[in-house]
């Protein structure tokens, strides 16, 4: 009985969010009596932006990027300029520019379940707004499109990492220098960060006198803690010698492993890290070899160590 409980909760864990877990949304209400609940909320979509290009930036900028911006493309209307915003001021959802730009706002204060289908209402409510509107999404929106419904899928997700937050009002007088003002006490809570070129969805970043590596991976769960058990019982795991692979956090369906850096290695020295820590990944995600002892010790540890955020 013990058995097929642990391998129950490990599907659940792995697949979709057991009946008596904490809801993902933040209710702080068990997954039954939330977004599990028959006839209430919105179901829980464990991995919204599968199926968009560029998914694990997506995930990276709604999660942990401060500062970025990618131009998105209607499937519908090409020719609309659209602009995905890790950040809007107050958190907004979107808002309509005056020269009729749309900004999509990726970090925002509401969860209802699925953050695709909420950005495309948000959108939705943009396109239908006038110039220098503020989009506010207050309750459930219900069943409706997605961004997988609106968007080219075509369209690359070409993400553009910015210093801080001067984007958001260069078109913008400032007499006053208020806005100025508010803008460098924004600029100062943003950890610098840059994205590598080397990995799709690896984003350098310093917090206080500490530096971190943090890489968004598309691959299934399980495989990827495997693969990363098996490097690390390898001793393969390093970025370089002076680095250390401190864990993994869970964000819509994926493992974003974090590897600690010394204090002022910066972004450009990751690059070559980064292509020969990548091919190690592939071969370790190809090996279809059981884990050995060591490696499942090795698994055990990069679980116990893991965090889920959403």
């Amino acid at each position: 009985m013990a058995k097929r409980a642990r391998t129950r909760q490990r599907a659940e864990s792995a697949t979709e969010v057991g009946p008596r877990q904490p809801c993902p949304c933040g209710s702080g209400k068990r997954y039954k009596a939330c977004h599990g609940a028959k006839g209430g909320a919105a179901p829980y979509v464990r991995r919204p932006f599968e199926g968009l290009p560029g998914e694990c930036d997506w995930v990276a900028l709604r999660e942990f990027v401060p500062s970025a911006t990618a131009s998105l493309r209607l499937a519908d209307d090409a020719d609309r300029t659209i602009l995905a915003c890790s950040l809007l001021p107050m958190a907004m959802p979107a808002m309509v520019r005056p020269d009729g730009t749309i900004w999509l706002g990726l970090q925002v204060q509401h969860a209802f379940g699925d953050p695709s289908r909420d950005l495309a209402y948000a959108l939705q409510l943009a396109l239908e707004s006038e110039s220098g509107t503020d989009v506010q999404v207050v309750s459930d929106p219900g069943p409706g499109t997605r961004l997988q419904d609106r968007l080219d899928p075509k369209a690359k997700f070409e993400v553009e990492v910015h210093d801080g937050f001067d984007f958001w009002v260069a078109d913008v007088d400032d007499p006053t220098g208020e806005i100025a003002a508010t803008l460098e006490s924004a600029n100062e809570s943003a950890a610098p960060t840059a994205r590598l070129d080397a990995a799709d969805a690896a984003y350098w970043t310093r917090m206080g006198d500490r530096e971190f590596l943090r890489w968004v991976l598309p691959q299934d769960e399980d495989a990827v803690l495997d693969a990363l058990a098996r490097l690390h019982a390898a001793g393969e795991d390093r970025l370089r010698d002076d680095s250390r692979l401190i864990g993994s956090f869970r964000a819509y369906g994926l493992i974003v492993p974090v590897w600690e850096l010394p204090s002022g290695t910066g972004s450009e020295p990751l690059e070559e890290p980064m292509k020969v820590m990548s091919g190690r990944l592939d071969d370790a995600l190809a090996s279809k070899e059981p884990l050995s002892a060591t490696e499942r010790s090795a698994r055990n540890g990069l679980a116990s160590r893991q965090l889920t955020i959403h």
